[in-house]
């Protein structure tokens, strides 16, 4: 468990250190998620920060406590401010004991803490990438996040619900067998490696 919250830890700085790099002006660029541009992506980001936060804390809330932040005239600042909040609430003492609730998963349910961690790790890995692409940046994560990414993306069940409005995921693309490790987790992910502004 120890594990797994000290590599989401260095995915979520990853996550970061890129929306970081935003400027205002950047706010209306396109994303590998189609349906929202650069400045809904970061509240999007934001909001799930602060609803694992909440659920970490033991709160059991809805979807709304999930939803996207207003984006203000600092969403790097506020972004960051979330992730922190995030960091705290996964190493409250007790938490690896804790179950849960996220509203948004398969219509709410109790999930276990560290399936929870990996759940917010792989969102960091992905969403790092789609800011970074956004912004025509590089980004890099370490093997042994990307190692964790891998086994927890290759759980996500694919197929129909993944064409599903709302679906936190697009279906799984195909890649080459000589795809490096970072670009089959965003493939299992439905990103295709190669995407371009």
């Amino acid at each position: 468990m120890t594990d797994l919250r000290v590599l989401h830890r260095r995915a979520l700085q990853v996550s970061v250190d890129v929306v970081n790099r935003v400027t205002p002006d950047r706010l209306g660029l396109p994303t590998p998620c189609a349906e929202w541009d650069l400045g809904q992506l970061i509240a999007h980001m934001i909001g799930q920060n602060l609803g694992f936060a909440a659920a970490a804390r033991g709160e059991r809330n809805g979807v709304e406590a999930f939803a996207p932040a207003p984006i203000t005239d600092d969403p790097c600042g506020r972004h960051a401010d979330s992730a922190t909040r995030l960091a705290e609430a996964f190493a409250i003492p007790g938490f690896e004991q804790r179950e849960l609730w996220l509203a948004e998963i398969r219509g709410g349910g109790f999930y276990p803490a560290q399936t929870a961690v990996g759940f917010h790790l792989v969102d960091s890995v992905a969403h790092g990438w789609d800011v970074a692409r956004a912004l025509d940046l590089p980004v890099s994560f370490d093997d042994e996040v990307l190692e964790a990414a891998l086994v927890i993306s290759l759980a996500i069940p694919d197929g129909p619900p993944r064409e599903q409005p709302g679906a936190p995921f697009r279906p799984a693309v195909r890649v080459g067998g000589g795809t490096d490790l970072f670009g089959r987790v965003l493939a299992l992910l439905g990103r295709s490696p190669d995407w371009k502004p």
